[in-house]
């Protein structure tokens, strides 16, 4: 089979896999809804300053809910020896590692497209900036917090506290793109300054660090 092949074969047995459980998705939209809610009821969302705000609070929740998700990107994969399955074969693990890394971006874009008229609603926002430029900050930003996610619930998956691992060492690694995705999101809301530096920040952070995380991916699945 193709590098491809597999690539689409595993991202289709995964997307089949939580389209039956919806583990993942349930956890994150409630976890996502909590968020809401909490936020909701701590700043007023009818203030001024809730459209300067609410870049941060809209990536937050996401980032969190995200994790539910990560976590169990590779826990499905230790039931019967399946990944020591991946291991012997003699399919590529980059392929293994972009279905993953696809599989999760579907996922917690999926939550995105639910969750985002929720805030748009409660937070009465209006977009002031070029509101296109949501589209490529919220692919940019979710990318980048899916591929390292995906990369370091590997290097997590056997410690004996890999939920307490993957957010120690994912957030970290993650501010840069964070903080971006939030100066982005709150320029477009406000109009006030141009987007297209924090654009440009999360496209070479995401080549960056896919090309990191493919390069060294074989040897966290092949470490003991």
């Amino acid at each position: 089979m193709s590098f491809w092949s597999i690539t689409l074969a595993t991202l289709a047995k995964d997307i089949r896999l939580e389209w039956r459980s919806k583990d993942a998705l349930n956890a994150m939209l409630f976890f996502s809804l909590l968020v809401v809610v909490i936020f909701v009821f701590s700043f007023d969302p009818l203030a001024e300053e809730s459209r300067h705000i609410v870049g941060g609070l809209v990536w937050v929740a996401f980032l969190f809910a995200a994790v539910v998700a990560l976590n169990q990107t590779w826990a499905r994969e230790l039931r019967n020896q399946v990944l020591d399955g991946y291991r012997v074969s003699p399919a590529p693990a980059t392929a293994l590692f972009l279905a993953k890394v696809l599989g999760n971006f579907i996922f917690v874009s999926v939550l995105e497209a639910l969750m985002a008229p929720l805030f748009v609603i409660f937070y009465n926002l209006h977009v002031l900036g070029p509101a296109w430029q949501l589209i490529p900050v919220a692919l940019l930003g979710t990318w980048a917090l899916v591929v390292n996610g995906t990369f370091f619930a590997a290097m997590s998956l056997r410690t004996r506290s890999r939920e307490l691992m993957l957010p120690l060492l994912l957030f970290p690694v993650s501010i840069p793109a964070v903080l971006g995705m939030v100066a982005a999101t709150t320029n477009i809301l406000t109009g006030e300054n141009s987007a297209h530096f924090y654009i440009v920040l999360l496209l070479t952070y995401d080549v960056v660090f896919t090309t990191a995380c493919l390069g060294l991916f074989e040897t966290v699945l092949q470490a003991e």
